[in-house]
């Protein structure tokens, strides 16, 4: 069901003079030199329009760096006089909220986090009151759409229509090679609901690994994505947090520069639709191979158990009555009879290598 925002367009309070619109900036303010380093040479990247960099750290644990607060508001007004770059900062309380005004920060955005408690939101739009700030609003750790709207929804109906949702990834409990699954389903959906709601991703948290981010950025905007958000050190190797995901200036202006731009599609309810299938389709080959993964580790543990009985390896009763059944059962639910055949034939294959090898296998 769809919602009404209040939202005002883009390119009436941001200019857009090039596409895609990107944030860079690093993960964490660390020292005034870094900052400023960092912020003369992204500026030199004609996409580059807003300078990120978080201020106040929300760490998991204790201990960790957890960012240099206040002072580091002072490099980012250093930051827009000497680059004339927006600047945007991170807000968890009321207090990050007003200092961040204080100090004249142009966008605000809201983390996973606290995302994900109505109070802390609440709490936020109160404290912003009647300034006319953009915020940004990251999606929740977790792949639940309604509690990302819930934020939106909130903010807005406190009179912020200067929003952005921020498609950053989930946090999923299978292996990927994502540090946060990006379900494009999602943000996708999000889209779909509410049109007139600029979406920017954050490849840089989707990733958690910088070798990922040129084809995850890519993806983004062949999905009609309004921008990016892309942390960008000076140092990456010498980065306090997220060092892995970061990239240098240098490294961004190459990736922005290889990026293919293609215009809108005429149909863009299909192009949703085309890439939610997609993205289950993903999700379902995720599970097949656990699942012949687990499958070949009970056949390892067969070989084993054959090895010590001193059992051979191919049983052509067991193998006949498994291929008959299998492809009753493939051909009721569908599947063709020489498809099922192809692919038991390709399975038993490996699992008579795995057998040999257990076999083979010196235990000494």
């Amino acid at each position: 069901m769809r919602s009404t925002l209040e939202i005002t367009p883009l390119e009436k309070w941001l200019p857009l003079e090039t596409h895609p619109m990107v944030i860079a900036g690093p993960c964490s303010a660390e020292t005034q030199e870094q900052i400023m380093e960092t912020a003369l040479s992204v500026a030199s990247i004609p996409q580059v329009k807003i300078f990120r960099a978080g201020i106040w750290k929300p760490r998991t644990r204790p201990g960790a760096f957890e960012g240099v607060g206040t002072k580091g508001l002072q490099w980012l007004q250093q930051v827009k006089e000497q680059t004339g770059l927006l600047v945007t900062v991170e807000v968890a309380n009321p207090r990050h909220v007003q200092e961040a005004l204080e100090y004249g920060i142009d966008i605000l955005w809201i983390g996973a986090r606290t995302v994900v408690n109505p109070f802390s939101i609440q709490e936020i739009g109160e404290a912003i009151g009647n300034h006319d700030i953009p915020v940004m609003i990251k999606n929740p750790l977790n792949p639940d759409l309604k509690t990302w709207m819930g934020a939106i929804e909130r903010l807005n109906r406190m009179g912020l229509t200067k929003l952005i949702a921020i498609h950053r990834g989930f946090s999923f409990f299978n292996r990927s090679p994502y540090r946060n699954a990006p379900m494009w389903e999602i943000p996708i959906e999000l889209k779909r609901l509410y049109p007139n709601l600029p979406i920017i991703v954050d490849p840089s948290h989707i990733c958690g690994n910088r070798e990922l981010i040129p084809d995850t950025i890519q993806k983004a905007l062949d999905l009609e994505m309004n921008g990016l958000m892309i942390e960008t050190h000076i140092n990456p190797s010498k980065a306090l947090t997220d060092k892995n995901q970061q990239v240098t200036p240098g490294h961004l202006r190459e990736i922005l520069s290889k990026l293919v731009l293609r215009g809108e599609s005429g149909n863009i309810e299909f192009s949703y639709k085309l890439e939610e299938l997609r993205s289950e389709i993903d999700k379902l080959d995720e599970e097949l191979i656990e699942i012949l993964a687990r499958r070949m580790k009970v056949v390892e543990e067969i070989g084993t158990y054959k090895k010590v009985n001193k059992i051979t390896i191919l049983q052509l009763k067991r193998w006949s009555q498994l291929t008959h059944d299998r492809i009753q059962a493939g051909v009721k639910l569908g599947l063709s009879r020489e498809f099922i055949l192809r692919l038991l034939e390709s399975v038993h294959e490996e699992g008579i290598q795995r057998q040999i090898d257990v076999m083979n296998r010196d235990e000494s």
